[in-house]
C-alpha cells in the first residue's frame, strides 16, 4: 500500500526539523556546485589527469578516519553547537579557495590543502549531523526524518550541478566557489534559530564516552556488524562517482561543463526518487532488504560502464541514483534503528567511517583504473564487486536466524520486512 504524501512528509510537522532542513538544502547544493567546480578546475589544472582527480577526491576523504572521534564528540557534546562551528569552519574554508581562483593564483597543492580541510571538517560534522536528526523529531518519526534529509540532500545534488553548469558557463569557477561559501551560512541560520527545550536530547553514556566501546558495541551486535561491513566494501570499490562522472563525461563521451552537470543531475535525480520510496517507512529495515539493494546497486552500476551512448547512461544513471540511495537508506534505517541511543554517534560514525573513510584508498584505486583501461573500467569493476559483496551478505547473513549477539540490550524499532 501506497502512503499518503501527508504521511510521507510528517517530519516536516515539527519546526526544528523544518529549520533544519531548510538551511540543508541550501548548504547542501552550493556544496554539490563546489564539486563539480572543483572537479573542473582539478582536469583543467592536470590536462584531465584521472590520477590527479583521484589523490584529490582521496585527501577529502582521508581525514574521515577520524570520524570514530567526531562520533565520541557527538555523544558527549552539544550537536547543535558541533555543527554551527563546522558549518562556519567550511564557510571560511571555500571562501579562501574562491579568493584564490579570483586572483589566478592557485595551484593543485592548494586544492589539496583545501580539500584536507574539508574532510576534517566533515569527519567531525557527519556523525553529528546523522545523530542530530534523533533529537529534533519523535523516535517513531525518525525513519521519516532520515528519509526526508536524504531527500532535500538529493533535491540538493539536483540544483548544484545544473546551477554550477550554468554559473560555470556564464562567469567561472570563483563564482560558483563563492556561492557555496555563502550558503553555509543558511544552516547555521537554521540550527541558531532552533528551540532548544524542543529538542530531544539523547542520553549519555555514564563515565567517558570512549571509541572503543561503540566499536565493541557494533561488533557484538551481529545485525549491526553484517550490514556495516556490506557499506565497507560497497562504499570502498561502488560509491566513487566523484570521480567516475567527470571522467565518464570528459573522457568517454567528450562533453562540456554543463552537459558534466546534466550528468551529475540525472545521477541526483534517481537518488531523489530513491529517497523518497524510502519515506513511507516506519520501522526497522530486514536483512533481505539491505543485501538485495546492495545486489540491485552493483548490477546497475556495471551496467553503467557499458553504455554505448550519453542517452544510454542518462537512463541507467538515474536508476543507479536511485539504487544508491535507497541501499544507503536501508543500511543506515537497519544500523541507526536497532542500535542503542547512548552509543548512537559512535555507532552512526562508524557507519559514516566505513561509507566515506573508504574512498580515499577506492578513489586511488579507481582512478588508477580508470588511467590504465579508461573511465568505463571504474563502472564496470566497481558495480561487479558490489554485486559479489551483496552476494556473499545475502549467503553469510544468518541473523535472521539465530540470536544477535547482545541484540537483547536494546529493542530496536519494528522490523519492516515489505519487499
Amino acid at each position: 500500500m501506497i502512503a499518503p504524501l501527508s504521511y510521507r512528509f510528517r517530519a516536516l510537522r515539527t519546526r526544528n526539523f523544518r529549520l533544519f532542513a531548510a538551511g540543508q538544502i541550501v548548504s547542501v547544493a552550493g556544496t554539490w556546485m563546489m564539486v563539480v567546480a572543483q572537479d573542473w578546475l582539478v582536469l583543467g589544472l592536470t590536462g584531465d589527469s584521472a590520477v590527479a582527480l583521484g589523490t584529490v577526491t582521496a585527501l577529502q576523504f582521508t581525514p574521515m578516519l577520524f570520524t570514530l572521534y567526531g562520533g565520541r564528540l557527538a555523544d558527549s557534546r552539544d550537536k547543535r553547537t558541533l555543527l554551527t562551528v563546522a558549518n562556519l569552519v567550511s564557510a571560511v574554508l571555500a571562501l579562501v579557495l574562491s579568493l584564490m581562483v579570483f586572483a589566478d593564483a592557485v595551484a593543485l597543492w592548494h586544492i589539496h590543502l583545501f580539500a584536507l580541510g574539508v574532510g576534517l571538517v566533515n569527519a567531525v560534522e557527519v556523525p553529528a549531523r546523522l545523530a542530530f536528526i534523533s533529537e529534533l523529531v519523535a523516535p517513531s518519526v525518525v525513519p521519516n526524518a532520515s528519509a526526508m534529509s536524504a531527500a532535500y540532500f538529493n533535491v540538493a545534488r539536483v540544483l548544484g550541478p545544473a546551477l554550477a553548469g550554468l554559473l560555470l558557463t556564464a562567469f567561472g569557477i570563483g563564482w560558483v566557489m563563492l556561492v557555496n561559501a555563502l550558503s553555509y551560512l543558511a544552516t547555521v541560520a537554521g540550527l541558531r534559530l532552533m528551540r532548544p527545550a524542543e529538542l530531544l536530547r539523547a542520553p549519555r553514556e555514564e563515565g567517558r564516552a570512549r571509541v572503543v566501546d561503540g566499536l565493541r558495541y557494533t561488533l557484538d551486535r551481529p545485525d549491526l556488524a553484517v550490514p556495516m561491513a556490506l557499506v565497507a566494501v560497497i562504499g570502498l570499490v561502488g560509491l566513487n562517482f566523484q570521480l567516475t562522472l567527470p571522467l565518464l563525461a570528459k573522457t568517454v563521451f567528450h562533453t562540456g561543463a554543463s552537459s558534466f552537470g546534466l550528468l551529475t543531475t540525472v545521477f541526483a535525480a534517481g537518488s531523489l526518487l530513491g529517497a523518497l520510496a524510502t519515506s513511507g517507512r516506519s520501522g526497522r529495515p530486514s536483512a533481505r532488504l539491505v543485501t538485495g539493494a546492495g545486489i540491485g546497486f552493483g548490477l546497475l552500476e556495471a551496467a553503467v560502464g557499458w553504455a554505448p551512448a550519453p542517452s544510454a547512461a542518462v537512463v541507467l544513471l538515474f536508476l543507479t541514483g536511485l539504487a544508491t540511495i535507497y541501499f544507503a537508506q536501508a543500511a543506515n534505517h537497519r544500523i541507526q534503528l536497532g542500535s542503542d541511543p547512548r552509543y548512537r554517534g559512535r555507532v552512526l560514525a562508524l557507519y559514516t567511517l566505513v561509507m566515506q573513510g573508504s574512498t580515499p584508498l577506492g578513489a586511488l584505486c579507481v582512478g588508477w583504473l580508470s588511467e590504465r583501461w579508461g573511465a568505463r573500467a571504474g563502472f564496470v569493476v566497481g558495480g561487479v564487486l558490489s554485486l559479489t559483496a551483496g552476494l556473499v551478505a545475502l549467503v553469510v547473513d544468518r541473523e535472521g536466524r539465530r540470536p544477535a549477539g547482545r541484540a537483547a540490550e536494546h529493542t530496536p524499532a519494528r522490523e519492516d520486512v515489505r519487499p
